[in-house]
C-alpha cells in the first residue's frame, strides 16, 4: 500500500458520505499519512463501470502517484486554516475536487485510446459528473490546467476519425463538458482571446444541442455567448482610442451577435416559440445594413422556417417566414439567385392557397405572378393555373393563361398536364379546347399520340363514349395504315381500353366490354405472341360465357391456350367450357392440370397471378361451377384438391363437408371391390385432413367454442358411419373408428362423447386383436397386440370417467376390457399375468361365460396356460352349480371343456390330474342329467364315449377295476340317450360283456390291480 507524507496537522479529519467513511487523515507522530487505496475506492464510486478492470487498476496507480500530489497542496492549504472544532472542510468540496481529477484522467485516456468500445459510457459519465465540479473547490489548481484539459477535450470531440465515430449527441455532450470547464476560468480579468474562445465554444455547443433536438439546454449556452459578446464589446470600446479604430472589432462582434441571434431563432422554432424566433430574426434583419454578407444565410434560414411550419400546417407563420425570406433575398440579389426567389414565392403562393383560397386568393396570385416574373418555371405556370381554378376564373381568362403556356414553348407533356388539370377541375370546355389546340400545335411531333390518348381518356372519363369511339377508330385505322403509335404508347392505349372494358364488365354490360376488348385486339398483329394477348382472349371468353355464347368462348380460349397453355386461368376456362358441354373427362383433365400447376416447383412468371392463392381460388370456383351444373364427380375432385392445397382451415373444412355430402350416399351402392377400397382410402385421407385443420383451429383459437365443437361433431359422426359400413374390411373399419375417436377429442367430454370414445377404442382394440391372431410373423403380431393394449388402457380411463356419469351395470365394457387385456398379456407372455389375474379372481359379479372365455384364451396359441384355464373352468362350473335353475346347455359345454382339458384326447394325464377328480365331474353331470330335462343328447353321448375310452385306456394299463368302473359309467350315460340309444346300445352291451369276461380272467391271474 503506497503512502504520501505531509507536514504535521494538528488534528484528525474524517470525511463521510451517507455515514460511510470515504477517506480518513489521522495524526501519526509528525506526519499525515493518506492511504492511496481509499482514493482508489473513490475512483470506483465516481467513475463506475465505464473503465475495464485493467484500466481501472492502472488509473488507481496513476492516482496514487499524481492525483494525490495535485491535491496535496490544496490539503495543506486547507489544513492551515483549520482550527479546533472547525468543520469548514466539507465533503462536497472534496468530491468536486476528486471528480475533477477523475475527469482529467478520463480525458487523458480518451485522447490516448480513442477507439475503445467503452467510449459512449465514458462520455455519458463525464456529462453526468460535470455538475459536481465547482471552481471554489479547486482554488489552488491553475486556470491554465483546466483550460488545457477543456481544449484537449474539445479538439478530441471534433476530430474526424476512421476507426471510431461518435454521434452528434456525444459530441454535444463533450462540448458541453469542455464549455463548463472553460466557464470555471472566467473572470473580470479574462483576455480578449479567452473571451472570444468562450464565445465560440458557447455558440458551437448551443448549436450542437439544437441540432440534436435539445433546444432548452442550448439556450443556456446562447445566453452565455451573449454575455460574452457584451463583455468583449466593453473591452473593445475601452481600448479603442477613436471611432475608426473601433469599427472593425465592432463588425466582428456584430457578426458573432448575428450568428447567436440566428441560432436562438432556431432554438425558438424548435420550441415552437414564434414570437421569440421572429424577434431574433427581425433583429438580424436590422443588422444586415452593417453585415450585408450575412443576408444569404438569413434568407435560407427564413426559407427553412417557412418550409418547416408549412409542413406543420402553420400557414400564418409560414407566410411570415417566406415573406421575410423573399425580402431578405432581394436585399442581396448578388448572392441569392432568381431561381431561389421564385421558389420561395411559389411556396408562399401555395401557403396562401392552402390557408384559405378565398381570403388569400389575391395574395396567392400576386405571389405566383411575382415568382414567374423572377424566374419563369413550369412549376410556376402550373401553380398559376391551379390558383386561377380555385378563384373561379372565367373560361376565357383560363384559356388565355393556358395559351400563354403554349406560347412560352413549354413541352408537350407539360401542356397535356395543364389540359388534364382543367378537365379534372370540371372545366371541360376549356380543357378540351386547349387539347385540340395542343394537337394542332404539336401535330408534327412523334409523340402526338400522347395527346390523342389523353383526349380519349378524358372523353371516357366524362362519359363521352361516342366521341371516344370515333377517335379510337381513327387511331386504329391510322395504326393499320402506317401512322402507328409509338411502342411506348401502345400499352397505354391497351390500358385505357381494358380499364373501360372492366368498368362495363362490373356493371354487367358484357357486350360493351367485348367491344372495348375487341378494339384492343385489333392492335395486335396476327402472328404476335404475347402473354397479354392470352389474357385478352381469356377476358373475352369470360364475356362470351356470360352472354351464353359458348362457341365463341371456346374459340377465344383456344387462342389463349395457343399463347399461354400453362396458365392457370387458361385451364380454368377450358374447365368451364367442358362443364357446359357436359364433357366430364375433359373437365377432370383441366382440374388435374390445375393441380399439376399448383404442385410445380417453378411457375413461369408473367403479368398475371400464378401464386398458390390464385390456384386455390380457382379450384374453389371450379367446384362451385361444377356443383351448379350437377357435375358431381368433377366437383368432388375439385373439392378434394381444394381441401388438399388450401391454407385456410375454414375453407378446407367447408370443402370436405361438401365432398362427403356428395360421396356418402353412393358408398352403400359400391360393391366390395378394389374400387371401394380405393374410395374408402380417399375418404380416410380427407378425414385426416379435417383432423389436421381442426387441430390448427384449436391451437390458434380461430373458431368460437360452439363453432369448432359443431365442426368436430360433424366429422366424427361421418367417420363413425363410414366405419360401420366397413364391416367386411376390419382394417379400414379400425382406421375410421380411430379417426372418430380423435375427432371426438375436440368435443366436450359429456356422456354421449364418452360413450362414443369408449366404443371406438373397443372396436379398434378388437380389430387389432383379431389381426394379431392372424398375423403371419411374430413381429407383426407383437406390434398389433401392443397397439391393442394401448387402446385398452385409453378405453379403461374413459370407462372410469363414464361410470361416474350414470348407471352402466348392463354395459359389457368392463368384461371386454378384462378379456382383451388378458388375451394380450397371455399372448405376449407377460410376466405380470399372474398378478393381473389375482385382481380378476377377486372381482364380484364375475360371470361363468367370462371365466370360460379366459380358459379358452389361456390355451389359444401362442398362449399356453393350462393351469389358468383349469382354474377358470372350475370357477365357472361352480357358478353354474350355484344357480337355482341350472342352464343345462351352458353347464354341459363348461363340463365338456373342463373334462377335455383334464383328460385330453389320447391318453389321460393321470399323473397330473387324478381320475378321481375327473370322476367327480362325470358323476355331477350324470346326476344333473338324471334330475333335469334338456341336457343335450350330443353332450351325453360325448360323456359316454369319453368315459368308455377312459375305461379302455385303464384296461390297457392293467388297471382292471378302474377299467370296469369307467365302462360301467359309460353304460349309465347310455341309459340317458334318446334316439341315439338304439344305435349304441347293442354294440356297447356286447363290448362291455367282452370286457367283463376279459377282466375276470385277468383278475384270476393277479392278486392285485396294481
Amino acid at each position: 500500500m503506497s503512502t504520501y507524507t505531509f507536514p504535521t496537522i494538528p488534528k484528525t479529519v474524517c470525511l463521510e458520505l451517507s455515514g460511510t467513511p470515504v477517506l480518513a487523515a489521522s495524526l501519526q507522530g509528525s506526519h499525515w499519512r493518506v492511504k492511496a487505496s481509499w482514493a482508489g475506492l473513490l475512483i470506483d464510486v465516481i467513475v463506475g463501470e465505464e473503465l475495464s478492470k485493467r484500466r481501472r487498476l492502472a488509473l488507481r496507480a496513476r492516482f496514487a502517484e499524481r492525483a494525490l500530489c495535485k491535491s496535496a497542496v490544496l490539503a495543506e492549504a486547507r489544513a492551515r486554516d483549520l482550527k479546533m472544532g472547525d468543520v469548514g472542510f466539507r465533503f462536497m468540496d472534496f468530491k468536486a475536487l476528486l471528480s475533477f481529477i477523475v475527469i482529467s484522467e478520463i480525458t487523458e485516456n480518451l485522447i490516448v485510446k480513442d477507439n475503445s468500445p467503452d467510449i459512449p459510457e465514458v462520455i455519458d459519465r463525464l456529462f453526468t459528473d460535470i455538475v459536481n465540479i465547482n471552481r471554489e473547490s479547486m482554488a489552488d489548481i491553475q486556470d491554465a490546467q483546466i483550460e488545457e484539459m477543456a481544449v484537449n477535450l474539445w479538439n478530441w470531440a471534433v476530430t474526424k476519425r476512421v476507426d471510431f465515430v461518435i454521434t452528434e449527441e456525444q459530441k454535444a455532450k463533450l462540448r458541453h463538458v469542455a464549455c463548463k470547464l472553460v466557464h470555471m476560468c472566467e473572470g473580470s480579468a479574462a483576455s480578449e482571446e479567452a473571451i472570444r474562445r468562450q464565445i465560440f465554444m458557447n455558440m458551437r455547443t448551443g448549436k450542437g444541442w439544437v441540432d440534436v433536438g435539445n433546444a432548452i439546454v442550448a439556450d443556456e449556452f446562447f445566453q452565455a455567448a451573449m454575455a460574452g459578446l457584451e463583455q468583449l464589446y466593453v473591452k473593445l470600446m475601452q481600448r479603442s482610442s477613436t471611432e475608426a479604430h473601433a469599427t472593425m472589432p465592432k463588425i466582428a462582434v456584430e457578426r458573432d451577435l448575428f450568428k447567436v441571434l440566428s441560432y436562438q431563432a432556431e432554438s425558438a422554432i424548435a420550441q415552437e416559440d414564434f414570437q421569440r424566433a421572429s424577434t431574433c430574426v427581425l433583429r438580424c434583419k436590422d443588422m444586415l445594413m452593417r453585415v450585408p454578407r450575412m443576408a444569404g444565410s438569413l434568407h435560407s434560414l427564413c426559407y427553412n422556417f417557412g418550409v418547416e411550419t408549412y409542413q406543420k400546417n402553420k400557414y400564418e407563420e409560414s407566410s411570415f417566414w417566406l415573406s421575410q425570406s423573399y425580402d431578405i433575398g432581394k436585399m442581396d440579389e448578388s448572392s441569392v439567385e432568381p431561381e431561389m426567389l421564385a421558389k420561395v414565392l411559389r411556396l408562399l403562393a401555395t401557403t396562401y392557397l392552402d390557408w384559405d383560397d378565398r381570403e388569400y386568393y389575391d395574395k396567392a396570385i400576386s405571389a405566383v405572378n411575382l415568382a414567374n416574373k423572377e424566374h419563369l418555371n413550369p412549376a410556376g405556370l402550373f401553380l398559376k393555373v391551379k390558383i386561377l381554378l380555385k378563384g373561379r376564373t372565367a373560361d376565357e381568362e383560363l384559356l388565355e393563361a393556358a395559351m400563354e403556356i403554349l406560347y412560352l414553348d413549354m413541352s408537350l407533356d407539360f401542356c397535356l398536364n395543364i389540359a388534364k388539370l382543367l378537365v379534372d377541375h370540371e372545366r371541360e370546355s376549356v380543357g378540351f379546347r386547349f387539347l385540340k389546340i395542343i394537337c394542332e400545335h404539336f401535330k408534327s411531333s412523334e409523340n402526338i399520340g400522347k395527346a390523342q390518348l389523353l383526349h380519349i381518356h378524358m372523353l371516357l372519363q366524362k362519359k363521352e363514349e361516342l366521341l371516344a369511339k370515333e377517335k379510337i377508330e381513327k387511331i386504329i385505322i391510322d395504326h393499320q395504315t402506317g401512322s402507328q403509335l409509338t411502342t411506348e404508347l401502345v400499352p397505354c392505349l391497351h390500358n385505357i381500353l381494358w380499364k373501360k372494358a372492366a368498368e362495363s364488365f362490373e356493371v354487367q354490360d358484357y357486350a360493351d366490354a367485348l367491344h372495348w376488348y375487341y378494339c384492343s385486339l385489333r392492335f395486335y398483329a396476327f402472328d404476335q405472341m404475347d402473354l397479354d394477348l392470352a389474357k385478352l382472349q381469356r377476358n373475352m371468353a369470360s364475356c362470351y360465357l356470360l352472354l351464353e355464347q359458348v362457341e365463341k368462348a371456346k374459340e377465344a380460349v383456344k387462342e389463349a391456350e395457343r399463347y399461354d397453355p400453362t396458365n392457370i386461368f387458361t385451364q380454368f376456362y377450358i374447365f368451364k367450357i367442358a362443364i357446359l358441354e357436359r364433357n366430364s373427362e375433359k373437365a377432370l383433365q383441366a382440374i388435374t392440370a390445375l393441380e399439376n400447376l399448383l404442385t410445380a416447383k417453378e411457375q413461369e412468371e408473367n403479368d398475371i397471378l400464378t401464386d398458390k392463392g390464385s390456384t386455390v381460388m380457382l379450384l374453389s370456383l371450379a367446384a362451385q361451377f361444377a356443383l351448379e351444373n350437377e357435375q358431381q364427380i368433377v366437383a368432388g375432385k375439385a373439392l378434394e384438391y381444394l381441401a388438399q392445397y388450401s391454407e385456410d382451415p375454414q375453407q378446407v373444412l367447408t370443402a370436405l363437408k361438401y365432398l362427403f355430402r356428395l360421396v356418402l350416399p353412393n358408398i352403400p351402392q359400391i360393391p366390395e371391390s378394389e374400387n371401394k377400397k380405393k374410395e374408402m382410402n380417399r375418404l380416410l385421407t380427407c378425414l385426416n385432413t379435417a383432423l389436421l385443420k381442426l387441430a390448427q383451429y384449436f391451437d390458434g383459437e380461430l373458431l368460437t367454442s360452439d363453432s369448432r365443437t359443431n365442426e368436430a361433431h360433424w366429422f366424427r359422426k361421418i367417420a363413425w358411419n363410414l366405419a360401420v359400413q366397413c364391416d367386411k374390411d376390419p382394417v379400414t373399419m379400425r382406421e375410421f373408428f380411430i379417426l372418430s375417436y380423435k375427432l371426438s377429442q375436440f368435443c366436450p367430454s359429456d356422456q354421449v362423447i364418452l360413450i362414443a370414445q369408449k366404443t371406438c377404442l373397443l372396436m379398434a382394440a378388437a380389430v387389432d386383436l383379431e389381426q394379431g391372431r392372424k398375423a403371419s410373423t411374430t413381429f407383426e403380431q407383437v406390434m398389433l397386440l401392443n397397439r391393442a393394449l394401448q387402446q385398452i388402457h385409453k378405453c379403461r380411463d374413459i370407462w372410469n370417467l363414464l361410470k361416474e356419469t350414470g348407471d352402466f351395470s348392463d354395459d359389457p365394457c368392463e368384461t371386454l376390457l378384462l378379456l382383451y387385456e388378458f388375451e394380450v398379456k397371455a399372448k405376449l407372455n407377460d410376466p405380470l399375468l399372474d398378478s393381473f389375474l389375482e385382481s380378476v379372481w377377486g372381482l364380484p359379479h364375475l360371470e361363468s361365460k367370462t371365466l370360460e372365455t379366459i380358459a379358452s384364451l389361456a390355451m389359444e396359441m401362442p398362449a399356453y396356460y393350462p393351469s389358468i384355464a383349469l382354474k377358470a373352468l372350475k370357477k365357472a362350473l361352480l357358478l353354474h352349480k350355484k344357480k337355482e335353475s341350472i342352464d343345462v346347455l351352458k353347464y354341459s359345454k363348461c363340463v365338456r371343456s373342463l373334462v377335455n382339458l383334464l383328460v385330453p384326447d389320447g391318453a389321460p394325464s393321470a399323473v397330473f390330474h387324478p381320475l378321481e377328480e375327473v370322476w367327480g365331474y362325470f358323476e355331477d353331470a350324470l346326476g344333473l342329467i338324471s334330475r333335469t330335462e334338456g341336457y343335450p343328447e350330443t353332450e351325453i353321448l360325448w360323456l359316454m364315449i369319453k368315459s368308455w375310452n377312459t375305461g379302455i385306456f385303464m384296461y390297457n394299463r392293467s388297471k382292471y377295476v378302474s377299467a370296469e368302473r369307467w365302462c360301467e359309467l359309460a353304460l349309465r350315460f347310455l341309459d340317458h340317450l334318446g334316439s341315439l340309444k338304439t344305435i349304441y346300445e347293442t354294440q356297447m352291451n356286447v363290448l362291455y360283456s367282452e370286457l367283463a369276461e376279459a377282466v375276470d380272467k385277468k383278475k384270476g391271474s393277479l392278486l392285485h390291480e396294481e
